[in-house]
């Protein structure tokens, strides 16, 4: 599911900011943005979102703003590398041929010229700011992921509801199907010519019967309400329900294939299309389901 949040944490001059968006994906897919001297506690950020985001694409940035506080002692510069953007700027400058000034508050700018404060290279001494950040922004995420998940358990709820509603015209259907295959066979006897027809004839109460046991959905649309009261369940439930409703979903449409198959008749068929182009919504819908 989609959703937003942020969370932040100061402590002694320093704060730690957090950053979490996700959009829908089938699988759990897991982004971190986080300052290279901080690598060592990526691992961590990513169990942290995994304990909370099953699936979906899920981005995670993390940045420090250091105030005044943090800045103790000298400050410190990585010279060789200022030199070197200067070289390389003055080139590029007259290979250009630009002649702006090089001043020094462009090149102080740079990214790495001016050295953080030491605290801020040590992960460890900065991972319970970034935690406790974390912890925020997971917070924030789940509530907003949260008021969507119910917009979609009202949604789905809603195609189940008229899924029962055509699997119950069906079903209402269905007996009827006998009788009807045994007024055709009889009119496409009159039409060949066969007037002085038996209705008690063997032969053709064996052709009933035989049809009557081909077309028998019964067992089909019992499965059906069985999966239907699975996805109530699902739609009660607070845990994650996506998978279970994906395959639910698979199942269904396993169930109206064969009924479609079986019944030979003009109105079950209809409804099946219609059945199948709602459960089709259905379906599309679950993928944004965690």
């Amino acid at each position: 599911m989609t959703g937003y949040g942020r969370g932040q944490y100061a402590n002694k001059g320093i704060r730690a900011v957090v950053e979490i968006s996700s959009v829908n994906r089938r699988q759990s897919d897991i982004t971190v943005f986080i300052p290279s001297e901080l690598e060592l506690v990526e691992s961590r950020i990513r169990d942290r979102v995994n304990e909370c985001v099953s699936r979906g694409k899920v981005t995670v940035r993390v940045s420090l703003e250091i105030g005044e506080r943090a800045w103790s002692g000298k400050v410190r510069f990585n010279r060789s590398l200022a030199k070197t953007y200067a070289e390389e700027l003055s080139l590029l400058a007259k290979q250009l041929g630009l002649t702006a000034p090089l001043t020094i508050e462009c090149v102080i700018r740079l990214p790495g010229v001016v050295a953080p404060p030491s605290a801020t290279n040590d992960p460890e001494a900065i991972w319970p700011l970034i935690d406790k950040a974390l912890s925020r922004a997971l917070k924030s995420l789940a509530a907003m992921r949260a008021r969507e998940g119910a917009h979609l358990a009202r949604d789905l709820a809603a195609r189940v509801r008229r899924l029962r509603q055509l699997s119950r015209q069906i079903a209402a259907r269905a007996p009827k199907l006998p009788a009807l295959y045994k007024e055709a066979l009889l009119n496409r006897m009159k039409a060949a010519g066969i007037t002085a027809v038996n209705t008690h004839d063997e032969r053709l109460l064996k052709e009933i019967v035989l049809f009557t046991d081909r077309s028998d959905i019964s067992e089909e649309l019992t499965r059906l309400e069985g999966h239907f009261k699975q996805c109530d369940e699902c739609f009660r439930s607070t845990a994650p329900v996506g998978r279970t409703l994906d395959f639910l979903a698979q199942e269904i449409n396993r169930e109206i294939n064969t009924i479609g198959s079986k019944a030979n008749d003009a109105l079950i068929s209809r409804a099946v299309v219609e059945f199948k182009a709602e459960l089709e919504r259905f379906r599309e819908q679950v993928q944004n389901v965690e």
